[in-house]
């Protein structure tokens, strides 16, 4: 396998990594959003919505970057949990704030992984990938933003 080789199938990989990340962190979210409860309800229910529906909108858009560079995408909820570093949240009983620092951490840790991928792009040659991931980081700042300034 040549260098150009490696470099494009540790972008896929990486690429299927942020895939299964938006799964899982677009799961929690919706958890979140399903749960929350508290005087500042109705805020938050909204924002975790928003927010989901934001994260799974990026799922089609990575896939077909793992695609279009010749790879296969995850094909299951057994190999996004393989995949994923977010970890599960199962308690429904949350406080507010906890989700929301839970979701900040999470944002900011797939923040650390989009960085990642835009240098395992830029490696790879990938210039397409390498441009939309500044819209993509953009959008988990801006989470993160929000989030931060709820839970200050």
């Amino acid at each position: 396998m040549t260098s150009k080789n490696n470099a494009m199938g540790a972008l896929v990989d990486n690429l299927n990594g942020l895939l299964a990340d938006c799964f899982a962190l677009y799961l929690k979210t919706k958890n979140f959003h399903w749960h929350v409860k508290g005087p500042h309800f109705h805020d938050l229910h909204l924002l975790f919505d928003t927010q989901a529906a934001e994260i799974f909108a990026l799922t089609d858009l990575i896939a077909e970057r793992v695609r279009k560079n010749g790879g296969e995408t995850l094909t299951s909820i057994g190999s996004i949990a393989k995949k994923t570093s977010v970890k599960d949240q199962d308690k429904t009983s949350l406080d507010a704030m906890a989700m929301v620092r839970e979701l900040q951490a999470d944002n900011e840790a797939l923040v650390a992984t989009l960085r990642k991928t835009k240098e395992s792009a830029g490696e790879a040659g990938d210039n397409a990938t390498d441009g939309i991931i500044d819209d993509w980081t953009d959008q988990a700042q801006q989470r993160v933003w929000f989030l931060r300034e709820i839970a200050s």
